[in-house]
């Protein structure tokens, strides 16, 4: 049988996706069943203990397939990525198809549309929401609460700069798996600024520097331009200009902007060169 990457393929020895029967081994396989987070942001993690690693995020709206729920937790494949892990909480039943998303780094849940009511929740990036009617300044929306409607976009509607949405992240905690305002890894910035602008994105870094955009010279950074996506073992940046480095990172410990030259020559310290250059 071929080897899969477990991070995009629901298959364990005992359990498996119905659609890899016959590509994998497993006791018994089962046909997905679908959910939807309905907390504004969820971890997923790598096993299904509260002290597992952080691998991913979902935000409230987006959709998964569960293949098993036991002892609280839930096995989840997420359709915007086809990422693998483990959820603890905040899926419920796929009911509230969206019409919209946030397209700010970060807004507030109102009970009522009245911006001197106390908030309940703070929603982030690309969530997405279904509205069912404008009341004034706000948007009602079907699970309850009231959001500023300029805060959201058609869920069709799409950024059109990428850099400036991960600019919008500036400042942001470093936080591993994570990709909200509330903090985000350097991988979660790309995949978030882009899904934002309505580009498929995968979640890891070794997984967008296989699949995005085309190559260029390593050897080469004086010919770079914004946009650009510079990766090494393990971490991704966004040029934010022909000579800066737009990235979440754990040196910093936040989202930040400094000269490439300063992360390059600090990065290869730890014997991690440059591994590529790509551009969309």
């Amino acid at each position: 049988m071929t080897e899969l990457d477990h991070r995009l393929h629901v298959y364990r020895p005992d359990l498996a996706d119905e659609c890899l029967r016959g590509k994998v081994e497993a006791a018994a396989y089962v046909v997905g069943q679908p959910a939807q987070f309905n907390a504004p942001t969820t971890p997923i993690f790598r096993a299904p203990r509260p002290d597992a690693m952080q691998i991913s995020q979902g935000l409230m709206g987006q959709t998964v397939r569960v293949f098993e729920t036991k002892d609280g937790w839930s096995w989840v494949q997420m359709d915007d990525d086809g990422y693998v892990g483990y959820v603890g909480s905040g899926l419920g039943p796929d009911t509230h198809t969206p019409t919209h998303r946030v397209h700010v780094p970060s807004t507030l849940l109102y009970p009522k549309p009245d911006l001197k009511s106390q908030p309940v929740l703070y929603l982030p990036m690309n969530a997405k929401l279904r509205v069912t009617e404008t009341v004034g300044n706000y948007f009602a929306l079907a699970n309850g609460g009231f959001v500023f409607a300029k805060h959201l976009a058609a869920l069709n509607a799409v950024e059109n700069d990428f850099v400036a949405v991960a600019e919008g992240f500036l400042n942001a905690p470093y936080l591993w798996g994570g990709k909200t305002i509330h903090g985000l890894d350097c991988s979660g910035l790309v995949q978030t600024a882009l899904n934002a602008c309505g580009i498929t994105c995968p979640r890891d870094t070794d997984m967008q520097e296989q699949s995005l955009g085309h190559h260029l010279l390593i050897n080469d950074l004086d010919g770079l331009q914004r946009g650009d996506l510079v990766f090494w073992a393990g971490h991704v940046g966004i040029m934010f200009n022909e000579s800066h480095l737009l990235h979440a990172n754990g040196f910093h410990m936040q989202t930040v902007i400094e000269p490439l030259a300063a992360a390059a020559t600090r990065i290869a310290e730890s014997h991690k060169p440059i591994t590529s250059i790509k551009r969309l």
